[in-house]
């Protein structure tokens, strides 16, 4: 079965949500793929920053956003164990019109964009949609070959966008160069229920020679312990009763949830950090994950593939409505987002060289007393990490074609 659009993309997260639905507000005929039935998935991220609760703002759909369950964080407070908890930043001293980080089911936040969507006459999302290879003229990719339920389907377009994860399938298959860094470290990501309510912060903790970090949510706390990389198999051999008596410790609240936890409830991430050479080839580019994995640390990798799908959007609009689409055009994004994705890795692989000797000699956060006499003296000075953290290199906004008046809900 042979089909046409302007532009196909593979993978229905952030990056391709965001892209698919600003290239239809722009006019342009949209294909979205998602492999997969619905939006629920282990490891997705939760963090919403202030720039894309920005963006919902510009695109008319905070209020709808706003009526999904979601706790809003307002800083970082890190547990010393010398000197107990002491605040490094604090969001609501940004100057900004949302200051503070949603913590919202990604699966909700995706339903909402897909719902956007499909309200615009141009776009088109289809679910259980497992994209197999690409269709090719020559050199250059005109589409992709994808099926559902048992069907085989060609999907023929100007554009390909490749924005199906750090795992993705469409960047092997066009063996485009990549650059793996070295990563100390995994992680342990697991929930527990509080006894009571744990505050509006981010909490990275230690206990036992344990490093967390705790962030909470509605009625529990979601958690992530760093571990040594490859170290899952020989940590699970020792017993989980020792990450109990650390969640414990670092959690009272959790103390009661954590003596009931299993190792079915505990999840491994194996951490990678790698970034395409180039994001492009005639007729495809790579947006989110797919062009950069991302570490978990800090929290940002949504919000740098919907600041992709932003810039994408942007720059690629008029070519694909023209049928003008080039090389040029392609390479254009890159040079708008690679910034942003290099900073952003060389902060979190920095961040990575910091922790990993803490969680091999076991060792408990400390803060150095001259960064907390500092801070304390001048707290104004936690304005900087934020914004790093939250806003980094090259935020985005959206364009005027895509900008809707908000509801009023």
């Amino acid at each position: 079965m042979s089909q046409n659009t302007t532009c196909v993309i593979i993978g229905g997260g952030p990056a391709g949500m965001i892209a698919g639905l600003l290239l239809a507000r722009a006019g342009v005929a949209v294909t979205v793929l998602e492999k997969h039935s619905d939006f629920l998935r282990d490891f997705r991220g939760d963090t919403i920053h202030p720039t894309t609760l920005e963006l919902l703002d510009e695109l008319g759909l905070i209020d709808e956003f706003n009526v999904i369950r979601h706790s809003r964080l307002h800083g970082l407070i890190l547990h010393d164990e010398n000197t107990g908890p002491f605040q490094a930043v604090d969001i609501g001293r940004l100057n900004v019109k949302y200051p503070y980080i949603a913590m919202a089911p990604q699966w909700d936040f995706l339903n909402l964009l897909a719902s956007a969507g499909v309200a615009e006459p141009s776009f088109r999302l289809i679910m259980d949609a497992e994209f197999t290879e690409f269709l090719y003229t020559e050199d250059t990719i005109t589409g992709v070959r994808y099926a559902v339920d048992g069907k085989v389907h060609d999907l023929h377009a100007l554009l390909t966008i490749a924005a199906d994860g750090r795992a993705s399938r469409a960047r092997t298959h066009a063996r485009l160069p990549v650059t793996s860094y070295p990563v100390p470290i995994d992680l342990w990501w697991f929930r527990v229920n509080t006894s009571e309510p744990v505050g509006e912060a981010i909490r990275p903790t230690s206990a036992k020679g344990k490093i967390f970090i705790a962030i909470p949510r509605e009625g529990y706390v979601q958690m992530a312990c760093l571990i040594n990389k490859d170290s899952d198999m020989d940590l699970r051999a020792e017993g989980i009763e020792p990450l109990r008596a650390a969640i414990a410790q670092a959690v009272p609240e959790a103390a009661k949830s954590a003596k009931k936890m299993s190792w079915d409830e505990v999840k491994l991430l194996q951490v990678e950090v790698n970034r395409l050479t180039r994001w492009y080839r005639n007729g495809l580019l790579c947006l989110g994950d797919a062009a950069h994995a991302m570490s978990p640390v800090g929290g940002v990798g949504v919000n740098l593939a919907v600041q992709d799908g932003v810039a994408t959007a942007r720059i690629l609009a008029e070519p694909l409505r023209t049928g003008q689409l080039s090389l040029n055009d392609l390479r254009a994004v890159q040079r708008r987002r690679e910034g942003a994705a290099k900073f952003t890795q060389r902060l979190q692989r920095l961040m990575h060289q910091v922790i990993h000797p803490l969680i091999t000699q076991q060792q408990g956060l400390t803060i150095p007393g001259p960064i907390k006499t500092t801070l304390e003296t001048f707290p104004q000075l936690g304005k900087i990490p934020a914004r790093l953290l939250l806003y980094g290199w090259r935020p985005e906004h959206a364009p005027d074609f895509a900008r809707r008046p908000n509801s009023k809900m």
